[in-house]
Parts: C-alpha cells; sequence; structure tokens
C-alpha cells in the first residue's frame, strides 16, 4: 500500500508522528509532503527533529498569504507529486489549508482520500477551519472519525459511506509524548515556573490574532492572579509589537516552543488558556482545566465532561474563568484508548483490496 501523507502546520507533524510509525509497522511505503504552510524553522524544522520524522520527499514554500495564494502554490505541487508517486491513499489531517488542498489535488487526480479528524463541526462557519474540514469530508473516501459525535455528524449531512470510528492520533501522541517529554525538557526550570502554579496561553487563530481581541486577552492576562506563559506564535507577535500590546509584569511571552517544551509546560500547567482545538483535547487527557477562547469549539464532549468551557475573548469573562479554576470531576476516556494510528492503517488497507 503506497501512501501519500500530506502536511503542513505544527498540529499536523505531530499527528504524522504516530502515523508515520504505524504506516512502517504496517509495512506501508509512504511519501511525506511538506506544504510549507508553516515554513520557518521554530514552527516547523525543530518538529521534525525532535519526533524524528523522516525528511519530507517534497518540500514546498506555501508560506503566509491568504487561502488563495495558499492554495494557489499548493495545488499544482501536490498534483505534481501524486503523478510521480502514484499513491493509493493521498492522507491528509485536520482542517487547514494544507488539508483542503490535498483533498482537491486527490479529487483532481482520482486518487482515494483518508481524511483522519473527519466529522468534526463547530458549525461556526465564519471559521476557515470549520470551511476546510466541511469541503474535506465531502471529497473523502475514508472518514477516520475521532468518537462517535463526528459519525453522527456525518450523518446528519448525509455520508455513511467510509465513516470509521478510529478514535483520535493525539491520544497516540499524548500516550507517546509523556515520558519523553519528562525525560526531555528542562522548560519550568527554563522559565523558573513551579508545576501548577503558573497559566500556559496560547492564541492564533485568525479571529483573535487582530487588534481588538488581542487587547481583550491582554487585559485578562494582566488580571489574572498567577504567572502566564505564552509562547507566541509569529502571526500573534507582529501584531503585538505593531502595536505594543502590553500583556503585563506577570506574563512570559516567549518564542514558539519545541514539541517536548510544550508538553511539559501543558501538562504541569494550572490551566490553559487557548483558541487551539487540539489543546482543548491534550488539556484533557492531562487532567488540565481549559479555557477555550472561542465562542464555539469541535470538541464538545470536553465541555460535557466539565474540563472546558467556552468564554471567547471578553477580558472579564476570561478573568472570572481563571480564577474559578479548581479540580475538575473524574474523566471518562475519550477519543480513543491511543491506538488510532494503527486502526486507520487496518482501515485503509482493507479498502484497498476492496
Amino acid at each position: 500500500m503506497r501512501l501519500l501523507t500530506i502536511v503542513g502546520n505544527r498540529p499536523q507533524f505531530v499527528k504524522a508522528w504516530p502515523f508515520s510509525r504505524a504506516a512502517s509497522a504496517a509495512g506501508a511505503a509512504e511519501t511525506v509532503l511538506h506544504t510549507g504552510q508553516h515554513y520557518d524553522e521554530e514552527l516547523s524544522g525543530t518538529f521534525f527533529s525532535e519526533l524524528d520524522l523522516r525528511e519530507p520527499s517534497y518540500r514546498f514554500e506555501a508560506g503566509g498569504g491568504s487561502a488563495a495564494d495558499q492554495l494557489a502554490i499548493m495545488l499544482p505541487s501536490i498534483e505534481q507529486a501524486i503523478d510521480e508517486t502514484a499513491p493509493d491513499w493521498v492522507v491528509v489531517f485536520g482542517d487547514t489549508n494544507s488539508t483542503l488542498a490535498g483533498a482537491l489535488a486527490a479529487r483532481s487526480a482520482a486518487v482515494r482520500l483518508a481524511h483522519v479528524e473527519a466529522g468534526l463541526r463547530s458549525f461556526d462557519r465564519t471559521m476557515p477551519e470549520e470551511l476546510n474540514r466541511v469541503v474535506t469530508d465531502q471529497l473523502s473516501d475514508a472518514l477516520l472519525c475521532p468518537s462517535a459525535l463526528a459519525v453522527e455528524n456525518l450523518a446528519n449531512e448525509g455520508i455513511r459511506a467510509g465513516v470509521h470510528q478510529i478514535g483520535d492520533v493525539m491520544r497516540d501522541v499524548a500516550r507517546l509524548a509523556e515520558p519523553l517529554a519528562r525525560g526531555h525538557s528542562a522548560a519550568l526550570a527554563e522559565l523558573d515556573v513551579e508545576p501548577g502554579s503558573y497559566f500556559l496561553l496560547t492564541a492564533h487563530r485568525q479571529a483573535n490574532t487582530r487588534l481588538e481581541p488581542l487587547r481583550r486577552i491582554a487585559a485578562a492576562v494582566r488580571e489574572v492572579a498567577e504567572p502566564v506563559v505564552f509562547p507566541v506564535h509569529p502571526r500573534t507577535r507582529a501584531v503585538i509589537d505593531q502595536h505594543q500590546i502590553e500583556f503585563g509584569d506577570g506574563a512570559q511571552l516567549v518564542q514558539p516552543l519545541g514539541f517536548f517544551d510544550f508538553a511539559l509546560l501543558l501538562m504541569e500547567a494550572r490551566a490553559v488558556l487557548t483558541d487551539s482545538g487540539g489543546i482543548q483535547k491534550e488539556a484533557y487527557w492531562r487532567g488540565v482545566p481549559c479555557i477555550t477562547l472561542r465562542e464555539s469549539t469541535e470538541w464538545p464532549e470536553t465541555i460535557s465532561a466539565g474540563w472546558n468551557q467556552l468564554v471567547g475573548t471578553d477580558t472579564a469573562a476570561i478573568v472570572s474563568a481563571a480564577n474559578a479554576i479548581g479540580p475538575g470531576p473524574e474523566r471518562a476516556e475519550l477519543y480513543g484508548d491511543g491506538h488510532a494510528a494503527e486502526a486507520t492503517l487496518r482501515v485503509l488497507d482493507t479498502m484497498s483490496s476492496r
């Protein structure tokens, strides 16, 4: 079985880690294509080295710019790679522009498409990520779902063929990463923070990298009692620097962190404030309360479980939630058992033989 795996940003590099391990163990011939959607060393190169990912056979420089600009670079490049490698499957992850480009190229080349993290819905069509995942699901042959709710979402849209509930590959990552992070990272000492005594903040979504939302988030950070560690995405940093947004003396604004450093900081945080979909799940698996800086989420099970709350970017709501953080309830197992990558390979192998 020949696979062409499309990656382009940090979360996708991480998801590719257990998937590539499973592909190798299953004897699949995997070719990795990096679109360059995240194109600097801090957001890309360090992840490949830390996770010992094989260097991509194809690497492009889609970079920043609009979705249209990125797709214009990605599509012909992916189509060329498909033509040269003749894969049985094109595999895409999540909901980025790289995901959509891979889906469109696979469909154009009449190659079967596998979507890992299919069926997720925030029901907010103002989010580019929501549009990407909806379109990708419509084009996919194998829809690998992390939860029963994702399967239900697809059924409500009339999609039933090729749908499989296999769990979440990020659960695989959490299982594999914890001992490695504890053994490899000195991030707490380097940042001079104690376990359970700080908040971890991330903000990179398009809606939150504008001036007014960032000002409201910064105002909240200035009011919370605990220190805040904020690894700043380059897009967010540009807005902060341009408008000289102040986060206060209790906040450490640092460069994007390596995989193991970030994993350890998340594990040991008192709580996380984030607009990331993936971090909402990671916080749940680590037993870390999550405050989500959005009005909607594609992971509502974490809210129902009592470990996540939506507050948007209202300053008072963020401060109130942060000050009220306490131990969460008992956690049920969500999104699989940590072996979704192996299940995905079994599904693709079975479907290939049909």
